[in-house]
């Protein structure tokens, strides 16, 4: 495994510079103020990191210092298009009654356990943060939905209703 575009942590070892999530052919890259903003720090810290393997030329054989500068490059020139590609979306001074990007919305399933997800771009998605993707199946199920309504998301297991319970969005 390369190691070359990475960044040491303390006990030595270098988590791989992650790719970017793929965005459906047509599909607009709609971002959200804090999704733009941290596209822009990765896009930094990607030009550091550069510089700095740049820099060390020499501490490692030369064709794999060239290799290791050409894929930071590539990655650095994905992002670049993505931030180019970028449609930021704001919240309107009087947020809608509906669900659209930029909502976080509560839903109950059938079980009575509630979640939390706010709907974002495809780059700053983390299901694990409740983070999901305007392109996601759950996103295209509640898009349009309105708090009492019920949206339907097929599941492996099945269809699953989840009732809208709450609606908000957060101000830029």
């Amino acid at each position: 495994m390369s190691r070359a575009f990475t960044k040491e942590d303390e006990a030595g070892e270098a988590p791989l510079v992650p790719r970017r999530a793929p965005l459906p052919a047509g599909v607009p890259n709609y971002v959200t103020a804090r999704g733009l903003a941290a596209l822009r720090g990765e896009l930094s810290e990607l030009h550091g990191l550069k510089a700095r393997n740049a820099a060390a030329a020499g501490s490692a054989p030369e064709a794999a210092q060239a290799r290791a500068l050409n894929a930071l490059a590539g990655r650095i020139a994905e992002l670049e298009a993505r931030l180019g590609s970028a449609e930021l979306v704001t919240v309107l001074e009087l947020a809608p009654d509906e669900i659209r990007f930029g909502a976080t919305v509560t839903i109950a399933s059938a079980n009575g356990g509630e979640r939390a997800y706010t709907i974002v771009g495809v780059d700053e998605a983390n299901a694990s943060e409740g983070r999901i993707a305007f392109v996601a199946p759950l996103a295209r199920a509640l898009l349009g939905k309105r708090v009492g309504d019920v949206a339907v998301v097929r599941t492996p297991h099945g269809d699953e209703e989840l009732e809208i319970v709450k609606l908000s969005y957060e101000r830029a």
